[in-house]
């Protein structure tokens, strides 16, 4: 993101990432992350390296691991992108799963 006189603009890599991303398919409801509103925040925190922040469905959601795997899968194969962090927010798993996805 980039803060252009106090006002925050995507910068494009992150409206590519944002936009895929929001497109996933959550399997159990058939409705897109975009629409559960499941994605928090695509930032590119480096030129290429893109850190994406979501919240699962529940607390105990049994697919968290696989949201925050299909995510980053997504993110990594778009043109630009050459690391990609994914965290999980509001998971009672969301340490380890954190540091597992993350795992390079």
């Amino acid at each position: 993101m980039v803060n252009i006189k106090g006002i925050v603009v995507m910068t494009e890599l992150e409206g590519k990432v944002e936009e895929k991303v929001k497109a996933l398919i959550d399997p159990e409801t058939g409705l897109s992350f975009g629409d559960m509103r499941l994605i928090q925040s695509v930032r590119e925190t480096e030129n290429g390296v893109v850190q994406i922040d979501f919240v699962p469905t529940s607390p105990f959601c049994p697919i968290a691991f696989k949201f925050a795997t299909d995510i980053k899968t997504v993110a990594k194969g778009i043109e630009g992108v050459k690391k990609v962090l994914v965290y999980v927010h509001g998971h009672t798993m969301e340490e380890t799963i954190n540091q597992t996805i993350n795992r390079e």
